[in-house]
């Protein structure tokens, strides 16, 4: 019934993903959400420590893209700060974005995994084009307020795995 809202991977943060492991499954392109996952929403620019992450991830041979539901004016400050590409507007858990990044930069769906803190848009987008999802916990308590809705709907999911035995907040899975 809600199989397209489990996510593959479950982690704490972007921090504690094991990126080494996706290169074994051959991923060769990581989306990542922005607000929430990147930043929180009162952050304007990325965190040092952020920028040290997408810095070790180059250096693992990752194509990284910022994929935000934001606006452009949002998303630029990370694209500049961070040199990555973004798709801004993505409409997330719509698969025109997805389907974009797909023919710009000739991947496979198999090549890819979207992180994102969100299981409406960030892992049911992945899960509906057959990209690998990686869902992690909320950087902030605080969300933007078309988040907070999405937020009870996904509650109810995550309620509905954990009464299956299926997911337990705070028990990490890759």
């Amino acid at each position: 019934m809600f199989d397209k809202f489990y996510p593959d991977i479950y982690a704490k943060d972007i921090f504690s993903i094991d990126y080494e492991m996706l290169k074994t499954r051959k991923i060769k392109c990581l989306l990542f959400d922005l607000d929430n996952t990147l930043a929180t929403i009162n952050e304007t620019t990325p965190s040092p420590k952020v920028k040290e992450l997408v810095n070790y991830l180059e250096g693992l041979k990752f194509k990284v893209i910022i994929m935000t539901n934001s606006s452009k004016k949002r998303a630029l400050p990370f694209k500049e700060h961070l040199n990555v590409d973004t798709a801004y507007r993505s409409m997330k858990p719509l698969k025109r974005k997805f389907k974009k990044i797909l023919k710009i930069y000739h991947y496979k769906v198999s090549e890819i995994a979207m992180i994102g803190d969100q299981i409406l848009t960030d892992v049911y987008g992945a899960n509906r084009m057959g990209i690998t999802s990686i869902f992690i916990n909320k950087r902030a308590a605080s969300d933007f307020v078309w988040s907070k809705l999405g937020r009870k709907i996904e509650e109810f999911i995550l309620n509905y795995f954990h009464k299956k035995d299926m997911w337990t907040k705070g028990k990490y899975y890759d």
